[in-house]
């Protein structure tokens, strides 16, 4: 594995997640942190990501046991030492001069997946060098936003499979950005320096002047948003498994299986595009029902406690991912910062199943979240 500078020491007092969003707040600028803490409009989604998972009740057994439980799960072929993934996020060497590269390596050490971002601020090509030679590493997946020039994203495809990726994350919930006030306010721009550098080489769309009365993004950018044909067509070029991110509707979850995905990840991309889109942990459910087993479910949006990754696993999840937390433990301690965050998930995740008798996450069942079950 790639050696990174010295690791960071962890603050004394930082004991949960929210601690290091404090910390993280306290360094950051008001263009970064409104960049990764905002949501879109009035924020209210973004809210209810987090106090939808509060509204869920675990109802204990006793008695039960416990000895020799685990955390492991089976996801698309693979065994995960436990369910947590770090959630695609653009623009990490925003947060900290190592970025994406510190984010990997600290997941990589305590086995949790890794889904880079197509805007990743360091490539793709040395993000998985950094990685794939650790035996104990979880998963690596590429998140893909489908560019306007199919040639182009065809390439980075091709690129992602020849760095090592294990499967594409198509994100299908964001035509165009959300409404986001905060960023406005701030007046974001990224900081020299910073780019996407995956997309290097990308040429601008194509355009002709709008006639009167056309619209700036339906009649321009939404010619080139993605349409379930180019589901399609991504599987049709690749052979790694495809999933896609940003479903809520159990009908698009049935269509999503119909056409080929290896998977979904209930998310509303954190509250940064649809205000007042359902919290995930309202729509988990519906989209797990919808799907009965046929793939792999994940959710995101919200987790901040180990009794959050339970009730997800609760409520039907095959693996749940992160993405803020993560990013605010990079903020003020670089890797150090992430490991210590993928840490408590899993302490508090190995605590709460204890606590409510379970010896493993199949144990973990809707009676879980209900005293009206057995």
């Amino acid at each position: 594995m790639t050696t990174l500078p010295s690791l960071q020491k962890i603050p004394p007092g930082v004991v949960s997640l929210f601690d290091h969003e404090r910390m993280a707040r306290e360094q950051l600028d008001d263009n970064a942190w409104t960049y990764f803490s905002g949501g879109a409009a009035d924020e209210i989604t973004l809210r209810s990501n987090r106090s939808a998972w509060d509204g869920l009740t675990l109802w204990p057994r006793v008695l039960r046991r416990l000895a020799g439980g685990h955390t492991r799960v089976e996801l698309l072929g693979r065994t995960l030492a436990h369910p947590i993934l770090l959630a695609p996020v653009a623009f990490q060497r925003m947060a900290h001069p190592d970025g994406e590269l510190a984010m990997a390596y600290a997941a990589a050490a305590l086995g949790a997946g890794v889904v880079l971002s197509t805007q990743s601020s360091v490539s793709l090509q040395t993000v998985a060098d950094t990685v794939l030679a650790d035996a104990g590493r979880g998963p690596l997946w590429f998140q893909l936003y489908l560019q306007h020039d199919r040639g182009f994203t065809q390439e980075l495809v091709r690129r992602a499979e020849a760095a090592g990726y294990e499967a594409l994350v198509l994100t299908v919930d964001a035509p165009t950005s959300g409404v986001r006030d905060g960023e406005r306010r701030a007046g974001f721009k990224l900081p020299v320096g910073v780019a996407p550098v995956n997309l290097a080489g990308l040429q601008p769309p194509p355009t002709a002047p709008l006639r009167a009365g056309q619209s700036a993004l339906f009649d321009a950018l939404l010619h080139h948003a993605p349409t379930w044909d180019d589901v399609t067509w991504l599987r049709s070029v690749t052979r790694l498994p495809v999933l896609l991110k940003g479903v809520l509707r159990p009908a698009d979850a049935r269509q999503a299986v119909s056409a080929g995905a290896s998977g979904v990840i209930v998310s509303n991309h954190g509250g940064r595009t649809l205000d007042t889109a359902p919290a995930t942990a309202s729509a988990l459910p519906l989209v797990v029902r919808a799907i009965d087993g046929a793939v792999p479910v994940l959710v995101d949006g919200g987790i901040r406690r180990g009794t959050d990754v339970l009730k997800a696993m609760a409520l039907g999840a095959s693996a749940v991912l992160v993405g803020r937390p993560a990013v605010y433990g990079l903020v003020h301690a670089g890797a150090a910062g992430v490991a210590h965050v993928l840490r408590l998930l899993r302490d508090e995740l190995e605590i709460a199943m204890a606590l409510t008798g379970c010896a493993t996450l199949a144990d973990a069942s809707p009676a879980l979240l209900s005293a009206d079950l057995s």
